[in-house]
């Protein structure tokens, strides 16, 4: 009898347990335990953050990216894409020698303590900038390429609205504390962009480890050493750059770039309780993103054909692509299956200017068109007019 009422109490609480776990949670939990990081996304301590695929500008990950804060001198990332782009517009020259005021000389915080009428090229100053944070050295920049600092500033202003940094606004050209001067993670991310992929160059400056400089004043002649302040550079295998900045009020922040087969991240972290946590954030953020990212490029275009164009003093019309063609894949597709097709225009017509859109090569993934280049004309090709079509007629008689 004891025997019999063990086994239905056995057999009741066998029909509660079905009763009480739905279909499927133990296997959803044991799904959920091996999906591990990657679905869940990084876990990073800081408030704000940004992870972005450099050459097409994806995010990868976000937290609260939009919300204005203070950069401290992660603005430098703006300061000195304005002195490459100055550089490029020839407006001045790495070997430009550049007098330091009395303005730029008082400045505080992170310096390379230049004093007033001591010169420096303008490759040195962009050293002290990349590599040491030197707030005097980006106002004697900001007076060289502009006349002053607001001047400078606007133009920083400028530069940021082009990008389209929403939550930008800068009020001086360092990043020291002040009312008003604020950017955002999602910002940061957009001008460090600009930075590595229109001036790849910079690598060759917030690379430095450690380098001096020779002081020339009143008082003779004298070394300081330069020391980078992005600890990764020694400490990450895959850091490129770029920026860090740490005050008062805005924390911890550091714009870091990092590539690895190819792929080149940039890891935005802004208000970091502690430097420490702050390049971990971006280690994190970094090792997320190379872990989810595969990039596709095409390496090899070739030219696209000639076109047809009708009734013009041409037949055909030389072309050329709009640029080059790249795509990232965070889903672990097989990059191999894309294929490229050409489709022209069906009818071109004189007149033809160069640059017109003449045609596209399509990039599809099993069957799905992930992307395309524009075919333009490289030249442009006149209407014809009598007296081509007469020219044409007496040549071929000619034959």
């Amino acid at each position: 009898m004891k025997r019999f009422l063990a086994a239905v109490l056995g057999i009741i609480v066998a029909l509660q347990c079905i009763q009480m776990t739905p279909p499927g949670e133990v296997y959803a939990e044991e799904a959920e335990e091996q999906t591990g990081e990657n679905e869940k996304g990084p876990e990073v301590s800081a408030p704000s953050a940004v992870l972005m695929e450099a050459s097409t500008g994806t995010i990868l990950y976000e937290k609260d990216a939009d919300t204005a804060r203070p950069p401290a001198s992660v603005t430098k990332v703006m300061t000195m894409l304005l002195v490459f782009d100055a550089i490029e517009s020839g407006t001045i020259r790495l070997e430009d020698e550049v007098t330091t005021s009395e303005y730029a000389a008082s400045m505080g915080g992170s310096q390379v303590f230049l004093e007033p009428g001591e010169v420096q090229t303008v490759e040195t100053l962009l050293k002290c900038i990349s590599v040491a944070s030197a707030n005097d050295a980006c106002v004697a920049m900001a007076e060289y390429i502009c006349g002053s600092e607001e001047e400078f500033v606007s133009r920083m202003n400028e530069r940021a609205q082009e990008l389209g940094m929403e939550n930008t606004s800068f009020v001086n050209c360092n990043g020291l504390d002040a009312e008003g001067h604020v950017t955002s993670a999602r910002d940061i991310a957009l001008m460090s962009r600009e930075l590595i992929t229109k001036y790849p160059q910079i690598h060759d400056y917030c690379m430095i480890w450690m380098e001096n400089i020779t002081h020339t004043t009143s008082k003779g002649t004298s070394e300081f050493g330069l020391t980078n302040t992005n600890k990764l550079v020694r400490q990450y295998e895959y850091a490129t750059g770029l920026k860090t900045g740490s005050t008062g009020d805005a924390g911890f922040c550091v714009s870091a770039t990092a590539e690895k087969n190819g792929v080149e991240l940039i890891a935005v972290v802004m208000a970091a309780e502690n430097s420490k946590a702050r390049f971990q954030d971006a280690v994190t953020l970094l090792n997320y993103g190379f872990g989810v990212c595969q990039l596709y490029e095409d390496q090899n275009m070739g030219h696209p054909e000639p076109a047809e164009v009708e009734s013009g003093v041409e037949d055909r019309v030389k072309t050329e692509y709009s640029g080059t063609f790249s795509y990232l894949d965070t889903a672990g597709a097989n990059l191999n299956r894309i294929e490229k097709s050409v489709e022209m225009e069906e009818k071109i017509s004189a007149p033809v200017k160069k640059g017109d859109v003449v045609g596209r090569i399509i990039y599809s993934l099993d069957g799905k068109e992930i992307g395309s280049v524009n075919i333009l004309a490289a030249e442009s090709v006149k209407k014809a007019g009598f007296s081509d079509y007469l020219q044409r007629a007496a040549s071929m008689l000619c034959l």
